[in-house]
């Protein structure tokens, strides 16, 4: 073999590993765990977040309704465009996720209090760990509905980096609080969207991530 043929072979891209349900299920489990932190975190902070998850928050400060059952049941309509536009085992996978979530964010309250938060400190903390969460979900195929769902279906089909319309959607929703949320737990939780939309623009990118 030539040197320029070995360093071809070098260069080359090794083909993608498929992940194994124990992959996948611990990538469930720990992004769905992230996120259902973060919920916790902005509830009692007074912050939301954009997506269904941003709508779930403002019906939940508006009736009292549980948040975890409210989160579940407005995804309940999206899974008919998941399924038609990415296929059965994405939207499989995201029910699960959803399902998790909501049961993790009703329970967390029983099982973890925190005394004193300060909310720009949950903004930074909660955006961080929300787009974590988001991105272990994203890599192993799934995600947790409503607006995820249609930022990965664009970068899939457009091209167009998800971390943006993430981004676009989650401040957009977090603006239409400002009829129920007070002006500045409306800024912390923008500050919390940019946070999440701008980690996801960076590392969430088409063909950096191999795995499948």
């Amino acid at each position: 073999m030539s040197l320029r043929a070995s360093l071809q072979w070098v260069r080359r891209p090794r083909d993608p590993q498929r992940h194994g349900y124990y992959e996948d299920f611990q990538a469930l489990f720990a992004g769905t765990l992230f996120v259902s932190l973060t919920l916790m975190l902005f509830a009692q902070a007074g912050l939301l977040t954009g997506s269904t998850a941003g709508v779930a928050f403002l019906i939940h400060y508006w009736t009292g309704w549980p948040l975890g059952a409210v989160f579940f049941a407005i995804n309940l309509p999206f899974y008919w465009f998941s399924w038609q536009r990415m296929g059965a085992e994405f939207t499989f996978k995201t029910f699960i996720a959803v399902g998790m979530l909501a049961l993790l964010t009703d329970l967390g309250p029983k099982v973890i209090h925190v005394d004193y938060l300060n909310p720009l400190f949950a903004a930074i903390l909660g955006g961080l760990l929300l787009s974590t969460g988001c991105l272990f979900l994203a890599r192993h195929r799934a995600s947790l509905g409503g607006a995820t769902i249609v930022s990965l279906y664009l970068q899939e089909a457009r091209g167009i980096p998800a971390g943006k319309v993430q981004l676009f959607i989650d401040c957009t929703v977090v603006l239409l609080a400002l009829f129920i949320v007070p002006f500045d737990r409306v800024l912390y939780s923008i500050v919390a969207a940019v946070v999440m939309g701008v980690f996801l623009w960076l590392n969430h990118r088409p063909g950096r991530y191999v795995g499948r």
